[in-house]
Order: structure tokens, then C-alpha cells, then sequence
């Protein structure tokens, strides 16, 4: 096990030749880049067996759009590890309380896994009672709500992730970027994690974190009530699929755009195509291809510096104030000059 800077190490089981990592959503509603960006960063980086799992197979859902086929259910994993998993990922849920997904992952906890709950993932793993008297973090528009839920965790801010013992919590969704290179880095050794992350476009993965740069004003309240109000202003932005496509770059743009509450994106193209990870994203019917717009995820190009240029497009777009609404969503800090160089801090 190589130094690891970030995370203590990741407990693998002895009869695993490689760490076994299961992402899990739910089919109804689950968070895009919650679930697709862990996922992708350890299917590419060859160090592991992932698997994307939902409690049924077929079609997942994502907020605020998209949709996946899911090919492994809960009880298909169970049969082919029956010894459990050594990491589970926990997006965030629309039904944080599900049941069937909630006593998979208690079951997966007392079996040895690290559990992580990435964004508002976080109610999940508080539900499943497994925050009880540990330290966690979670979306600074959470941090109220989480703290009168769950009184018996004690709630940390200004840290992009934090570990106690086998549960990781997160910040905002974009947090899902650093925490998969940390995780990485914990089961793989830095080495790894370098070329994965500079294959993205980060240079640091690290914890640190200033929660209080993030919040809504008036200002953005009041143009996300404008957005959502002046529906035959709505825009729908395409995103042409391809074989081999960067899920990493589709699902930072898809969801950007898509928290505009002014715009939401869409898949259109061959659904029968895979992503460089091997996801097959739905697309639209062809009666719903019908869009005011269209964006190309070019495959040369970094996910980092693709998402700030996604940004700068959306204040050129609708303007500063949902510039701000949408990156405090994604709780990203971000340089408001950012263009198409990587200037993610």
C-alpha cells in the first residue's frame, strides 16, 4: 500500500484480487454526477471491479436529467459477492429513506465496507444509523437540515470530504471529483491517482474546503422564481452521444445546464452506444428530439476545463445571477473569468 495523503487506507478483503466497488442509485431519481463521475473514475483507472447497481435492473433515473441503463440489480451482486463489497458509493437519493437500499448498505457496513455518501448521499447514511456519534460533512444547503435530523453526528464544515473510521461523507456535488481521487489514491497508491486526475483536469483532490463562500442571496432566488415562472423562455439543450463519449464531461455539462432552472439538457443520438466507461446512456425518442440548441463533448478535451467553459457559457447565456445559482448548487468554486482554461481552484 502506497502513501496515501488524503484518506487513511481502504480496508480490502484478503480474497479480493482487486478492491470491489459498488455504486449504487435508485431507479427512480438519483444524482447525475453523484453517481456516474465515482463510477467512471475507478472503471477507468482498471484497479477495480465496479459495478453500477440499482434495486431492480433496467432504466435509472438521474436528477436533474439523464437516464442509464442499470445491467446488475442489488440481488445479482449479493449472488456474485455474497462476502460483500469493499467500498459502496451513495449518491444522492430522491427517497433518501428507501428501504430496500438502506438495509442493503447496513448489510454492507457490518460485511466491512467503507461506506461513502457523496452530496446529499449523506441522508442516506444517516437514515441507515451509521453517522451516530461520528464526524460528517454534507451540502452546505443541507447543513441546518442535517443537523436538527441527525442531532447525534457531529457536523463539520470547511472540509470537501471527511473520514471517520469506515464512512466518508462529502460537500456539494461536485465534490464527487476529489473524493473519487482520494479513493483512488487510498487503493491504488498516488501514482495512480496523478494520471487519473491529471486525465480529468485537477491537480488537487485534497480536503480542504471554504463552505462559506457558498449561498443564495436574494438575487438568486429571485432569478431562480424568474427562471422557473417565464416557461416560453425554457430552453432545451442537446447533447450529441457517440461511442466512447467522456461521462466524466457529458454529466458536469448535462447537469450545469440543467440547474438553470432557464434550460435542461438532453441525450439525443444512438442510445445502443457506450461512454469510455461503459455506461449506456438513454437518448430521446425521435419525436423528442427537438432542441433550441446543441452541445458537443469533445473527447480531446479535459473534463475540468469543459465544465468552465460550460459555465462561462451559461452566464453568457442568462446572465451572472444564475451563473452563481447554478455553481452554488454545485457547491464548485470557480473563478467568474473562467473560460475554457482550468481555473477550478
Amino acid at each position: 500500500m502506497a502513501n496515501v495523503k488524503n484518506l487513511d487506507p481502504i480496508l480490502i478483503k484478503e480474497n479480493h484480487h482487486k478492491p470491489v466497488i459498488a455504486v449504487i442509485g435508485e431507479n427512480q431519481y438519483t444524482e447525475l454526477t453523484d453517481f456516474v463521475i465515482p463510477y467512471a473514475v475507478f472503471e477507468r483507472s482498471n484497479v477495480a471491479q465496479v459495478y453500477m447497481l440499482a434495486p431492480t435492473k433496467g432504466k435509472l433515473n438521474f436528477f436533474p436529467t439523464l437516464s442509464i441503463e442499470i445491467e446488475t440489480s442489488l440481488s445479482d451482486f449479493d449472488l456474485l459477492h455474497p462476502e460483500g463489497s469493499d467500498i459502496v458509493i451513495v449518491p444522492a437519493l430522491h427517497n433518501s429513506e428507501n428501504k430496500t437500499i438502506i438495509q442493503w448498505i447496513q448489510k454492507q457496513s457490518k460485511k466491512g465496507a467503507t461506506i461513502v455518501g457523496v452530496c446529499d448521499g449523506v441522508w442516506t447514511l444517516g437514515y441507515a444509523g451509521l453517522l451516530k456519534n461520528q464526524r460528517a460533512t454534507g451540502h452546505w444547503y443541507s447543513q441546518d437540515g442535517l443537523t436538527k435530523t441527525f442531532p447525534d453526528t457531529i457536523w463539520q464544515k470547511n472540509k470537501r470530504y471527511i473520514q471517520d473510521r469506515n464512512t466518508i461523507t462529502t460537500t456539494g456535488v461536485t465534490a464527487s471529483l476529489p473524493v473519487s481521487i482520494a479513493l483512488l489514491e487510498a487503493v491504488a497508491g498516488t501514482k495512480k491517482a496523478n494520471e487519473v486526475a491529471d486525465e480529468i483536469g485537477i491537480s488537487d483532490w485534497g480536503p480542504h474546503h471554504k463552505t462559506e463562500e457558498f449561498g443564495f442571496n436574494w438575487k438568486h432566488y429571485l432569478v431562480a422564481a424568474k427562471n422557473m415562472i417565464f416557461v416560453w423562455n425554457h430552453e432545451t439543450v442537446g447533447i450529441n452521444l457517440y461511442e466512447g463519449i467522456d461521462e466524466i464531461s457529458l454529466a458536469l455539462v448535462a447537469d450545469s445546464y440543467s440547474r438553470t432552472y432557464k434550460s435542461k439538457a438532453k441525450t439525443i443520438g444512438n442510445h445502443n452506444l457506450r461512454s469510455k466507461a461503459g455506461i449506456r446512456f438513454h437518448s430521446e425518442s425521435e419525436e423528442e428530439k427537438q432542441v433550441d440548441f446543441e452541445i458537443e463533448i469533445p473527447n480531446q478535451k479535459k473534463p475540468i476545463p469543459i465544465l468552465n467553459h460550460s459555465l462561462s457559457g451559461i452566464q453568457k447565456r442568462y446572465g451572472k445571477n444564475t451563473f452563481e445559482f447554478v455553481t452554488n448548487q454545485l457547491e464548485f468554486p470557480i473563478q467568474t473569468d473562467c473560460q475554457e482554461n482550468d481555473c477550478a481552484h
